[in-house]
């Protein structure tokens, strides 16, 4: 599966994927998580930091990835919201957060990082074959009409 970057509103989507768990909750397999990242601050971002400042502070990113599938592996597509909020320049200590990773449900993931606007946003769709395809242009459609519970949807 090769991504391809979707032009569709991220909000849009998960808002879209909310409605359609609320009908029929074995419709799509959903994962959620976030992850926190710590990154070294590029040396244009800060331009005030002298080396040993820079050495003393990290970038602390929030990654958010909502993966959308069907429930059936098979039909061969994949649908993926990812959300980076950077927080910004830290100091370590004590109480910083440590590198994780967490599983998160579709709720919390829309509070959290779509409804507050929170980051850079964007969809990615991946498909295994043309008729995988096929069922993602479906699936597409169907979230940019706001159409729900027809057949299309559930085949997409």
């Amino acid at each position: 599966m090769e991504p391809h970057p979707i032009d569709i509103d991220p909000a849009q989507v998960v808002r879209w994927v909310m409605a359609e768990q609320r009908a029929s909750p074995s419709t799509f397999r959903i994962l959620a998580r976030r992850a926190t990242e710590f990154r070294d601050i590029p040396l244009q971002t800060e331009p005030g930091l002298g080396d040993e400042e820079r050495e003393d502070l990290s970038e602390i990113a929030t990654i958010a990835t909502l993966e959308i599938a069907p429930f059936h592996a098979s039909e061969g597509w994949r649908l993926t919201v990812t959300v980076e909020d950077e927080i910004g320049p830290r100091a370590p200590d004590d109480d910083s957060p440590v590198e994780s990773e967490e599983e998160i449900d579709l709720d919390t993931f829309y509070k959290e990082y779509i409804r507050t606007s929170r980051g850079s946003a964007n969809v990615v769709a991946e498909v295994d074959d043309p008729k995988a395809g096929d069922r993602m242009t479906l699936l597409l459609q169907a979230i940019e009409r706001d159409q729900h519970g027809s057949e299309a949807v559930r085949r997409g």
